[in-house]
């Protein structure tokens, strides 16, 4: 009895089991597959792509796109793609969107744009294009649009004011020539700002390697500095030339003389009387490569560390009223930097409040014809020693 009650419980068990599991079967019904082909479209790709199942798992997809964080795990991301995936699935037409994709809790964000299309079988293809750095040109074009046209208005503005000035006071021969002086200074300025604004433009054109020269690292800086001798005199600013001659680089001469001098320049207008400007160059030898070092020294008013690193934007200036009082226009650190880029190169600083600051252009080294020994003079001055100007 015992054994027949065993019996019809296994016999009862085994029947029940296919009743219970084929609902499941059911539910689960077959993996999509991703039509023949598609992975090798996706790999030549240049956008990011991803392919989303009937059930908003994510079947195959390319590298970039798990680097622009549109995959997380199986699933599709963010949900507002997620949303429009599901939206492209019912009705089966073809849409594009723009999307901000953050990345972790920093402030840099992605910007994509992003079309999402049917394929077969209840398939999703998501194809996304990083429009990140076209943004950001769009963005930092649009701010210098902006600046320049304020930078603009104000001496426009003066010289407007200062001519009708003029005009009321024409029989005022003191006041005419007062006026007429104040209108010199704001047409330099103007003068000044717009031949600026012209290296500028040409130097985000132009690439001074593609005909690039053999460049006179001493000569570059003596034209620097002679440029700015007849101001140095004025401010009674001390300019001291020193360090290794001979040294060589490759680029574009007028390029790197108008970064050296705008360097030059800047030391002088935030140096007090007596103080002293020295220009060096060296060469620094590394693992990778060699580098020429031109360094601009000054024992000025200094920057602050919460300055330091905002001086190369365009048009920022450490001390607005000094910088306007000298014409300053608050774009020659900028073209220092485009500059130094240009020439395969870089610009740091290091400065302290009431020390002074230090600028170091690092520009590599054109090694056909290393730094030279110049033979001594009549005065048996060395090749290393400072040449006051």
């Amino acid at each position: 009895m015992l054994g027949l009650a065993l019996g019809a419980l296994v016999v009862w068990l085994v029947t029940r089991r296919p009743e219970r599991s084929e609902p499941i079967l059911d539910l689960a019904g077959e993996e999509p597959v991703v039509p023949e082909g598609v992975a090798e479209v996706l790999g030549v790709l240049r956008s990011a792509a991803v392919v989303v199942g009937p059930h908003d798992q994510v079947l195959q997809y390319s590298d970039p796109a798990r680097t622009m964080g549109l995959v997380r795990g199986s699933r599709v991301s963010p949900g507002e793609l997620l949303e429009l995936v599901r939206t492209v699935r019912r009705d089966g037409k073809i849409r594009t969107i723009d999307l901000e994709v953050k990345r972790g809790s920093g402030p840099a964000a992605l910007y994509l744009s992003i079309r999402v299309a049917p394929l077969a079988e209840e398939l999703i293809l998501i194809l996304a294009e990083d429009k990140t750095v076209a943004r950001r040109v769009e963005e930092t074009r649009r701010d210098f649009v902006a600046n320049v046209s304020h930078e603009l208005k104000t001496p426009i503005g003066a010289i407007l004011l200062l001519s009708e000035a003029v005009e009321d006071a024409a029989d005022d021969p003191e006041a005419v020539r007062k006026f007429a002086g104040r209108m010199g200074v704001e047409s330099r300025r103007l003068t000044d700002l717009v031949a600026q604004i012209i290296d500028l433009s040409r130097l985000q054109a132009d690439s001074p390697l593609l005909q690039a020269e053999e460049i006179d690292v001493d000569q570059v800086l003596a034209d620097a500095v002679d440029r700015c001798r007849v101001d140095a005199e004025r401010r009674q600013v001390s300019l001291t030339v020193a360090g290794t001659r001979g040294c060589r680089v490759l680029g574009n001469t007028r390029q790197l003389t108008t970064a050296v001098g705008n360097l030059v320049e800047n030391a002088i207008i935030y140096s007090d009387p007596g103080a002293r400007v020295a220009v060096a160059a060296h060469v620094n030898a590394e693992v990778d490569d060699d580098y020429v070092e031109i360094t601009v020294s000054d024992n000025g008013i200094g920057i602050a560390p919460s300055e330091v690193q905002r001086i190369f934007e365009r048009f920022y200036r450490v001390d607005y009223a000094r910088s306007r009082a000298n014409g300053g226009t608050g774009l020659g650190l900028s073209i220092v930097k485009h500059v130094a880029a240009a020439h395969g190169g870089d610009v740091d600083v290091w400065s302290q409040p009431g020390q002074g600051s230090t600028f170091t252009l690092r520009i590599p080294a054109h090694l056909h014809r290393g730094p030279e020994t110049t033979p001594q003079t009549d005065d048996h001055r060395q090749p290393d020693q400072e040449i006051a100007l």
